[in-house]
């Protein structure tokens, strides 16, 4: 979309004034031959920016060799922002929960496919939101507004939708995973994709995967 374009244009000037490298959801691959490379989203949740619903954010991580070391997600209606280091505790903490039932759970849209896993999730847990924009719904995972965040088996994400969780949730509290244990890699290849989990606890995360893999 546009506003996609707008966004990383000002960042694709930035990182070749600056030569280091950038990933990103719309440019791909700009390669500065830098060891750092900067991975954004430069709008997670277009549509909801597109038609007015203020639920969009920027999300970006800074990799050297190969493992994220720094994180910031900024929500753009509201000028809230996410800033971590890796191996630094935020001052924003997760909630701790540690069990499903009970729990406050951000979905991943219903695809073909997921549904049954998707209404096993909705049924055991408290409350369901789907804000189709996974940057910022980690984000309130990290800052304990919600417990979890699930892609329950789409594999829709990229590795730009879940680097700035890389950081952020773990200095929060709390773990980032694949649904099928698969390792997040910085590759500039965009095919690779996950579903990833953001949940407050380790706990959390087992069962939510448990219950998306029973069926």
């Amino acid at each position: 979309m546009r506003v996609d374009r707008i966004v990383e244009d000002a960042i694709l000037e930035s990182i070749h004034r600056n030569r280091v490298n950038l990933l990103s959801e719309e440019a791909g691959f700009v390669d500065n031959g830098s060891s750092i490379t900067l991975v954004i989203d430069p709008v997670d949740g277009s549509a909801n920016a597109a038609f007015g619903v203020p639920l969009s954010c920027f999300a970006g991580a800074l990799v050297e060799d190969g493992t994220a070391k720094e994180a910031l997600t900024t929500w753009f209606d509201t000028g809230r922002a996410w800033h971590a280091h890796a191996g630094v505790p935020t001052t924003f903490r997760t909630t701790g929960r540690t069990t499903l039932k009970g729990a406050s759970v951000c979905l991943m849209r219903p695809k073909t496919g997921t549904q049954d896993a998707w209404l096993r999730i909705a049924n055991k847990a408290d409350r369901i939101r789907v804000l189709c924009t996974t940057c910022l719904e980690t984000m309130l995972v990290a800052e304990g507004t919600v417990d979890a965040f699930i892609d329950p088996g789409s594999d829709t994400h990229r590795i730009m939708d879940l680097a700035t969780a890389l950081v952020t949730v773990p200095a929060a509290g709390g773990v980032l995973v694949d649904l099928h244990g698969r390792p997040f890699t910085f590759e500039p290849d965009l095919t690779h994709r996950w579903s990833g989990v953001a949940a407050a606890t380790p706990q959390l995360a087992e069962e939510l995967i448990a219950t998306v893999l029973q069926g």
